[in-house]
């Protein structure tokens, strides 16, 4: 459990209500406005700085405004609903990838328990707004699209966006230390996407700003703008700007043979 002061402090760090009780109302609110604050970035993997599961996580989210991938933004999560009295378990997932499905603990999504189940995602990228009803396989419409659960084979479910999986998730709950070694992974990897990938980015009300390197884009409703940043100064403040946090280097742009990664991250 958090305490009441770094409770208080998380709240604002995102613009969220304190809840009265912890309900689906709450939750919808909290994930929202976690969805809206919180970046979906690995600038910390070009940085050369830990990357942290535990508690530490919170000095990163919390009070340094910065963001994240599921390892880190999910479990912070995490900490805060618990410390709102909601019961969360921690599930693990595999990733849809070009090439097929990705391994075990490849993915942490989050079971939160009220009157039925809910999945609570707000680390993957392409993660819905509000959470969504595990038990629902009709198509549940989103801000973000269209969202589906479908049961597979073997118990688990596929989470697709517009018709699309994204990922497989499990429904047998872990702790956080067991995706220890998959961050190892993402961390040391060549083929890692966190490693050959750089970027940031972040759900606005009505679309998505994304950070690349030099390459800023915004999309707003219909709208699209794409520009190249012209210089290391304009990129510190366009993560200012956009994210709401600063830096005091940038981070190493990843080196790939051949001039492409060929990978798509989440």
């Amino acid at each position: 459990m958090l305490d009441q002061t770094l409770v208080d402090e998380y709240l604002r760090r995102i613009g969220a209500t304190k809840p009265t009780s912890a309900d689906i109302h709450a939750l919808r609110h909290l994930q929202e406005r976690q969805v809206l604050t919180v970046p979906f970035e690995n600038l910390d993997y070009h940085l050369d700085e830990p990357i942290f599961m535990d508690e530490r996580v919170l000095e990163k989210i919390v009070r340094k405004r910065r963001g994240g991938g599921c390892y880190e933004v999910n479990p912070a999560l995490a900490f805060l609903l618990r410390s709102l009295g909601f019961t969360v378990d921690i599930l693990p997932g595999r990733v849809y990838r070009p090439d097929g499905l990705g391994p075990l603990l490849g993915h942490l999504a989050l079971r939160v328990q009220l009157d039925e189940p809910w999945l609570v995602d707000t680390g993957f990228g392409r993660n819905s707004r509000h959470p969504l009803p595990l038990n629902s396989r009709e198509v549940q419409k989103d801000p973000h699209g269209d969202y589906q659960l479908v049961e597979t084979d073997s118990g688990a479910v596929d989470v697709l966006l517009n018709g699309k999986p994204l990922y497989q998730l499990e429904q047998q709950p872990v702790r956080i230390e067991d995706f220890g070694p998959s961050l190892w992974w993402y961390r040391t990897a060549p083929d890692s996407s966190f490693l050959q990938a750089l970027f940031c980015s972040v759900r606005t009300e009505n679309g998505l700003v994304t950070l690349k390197g030099n390459q800023l884009t915004r999309v707003d409703g219909e709208e699209r703008a794409k520009e190249v940043l012209p210089d290391d100064a304009a990129v510190l403040e366009a993560y200012k700007k956009y994210f709401g946090f600063g830096l005091d280097k940038l981070p190493r742009e990843p080196v790939v043979e051949g001039g492409t990664t060929g990978v798509r991250t989440s």
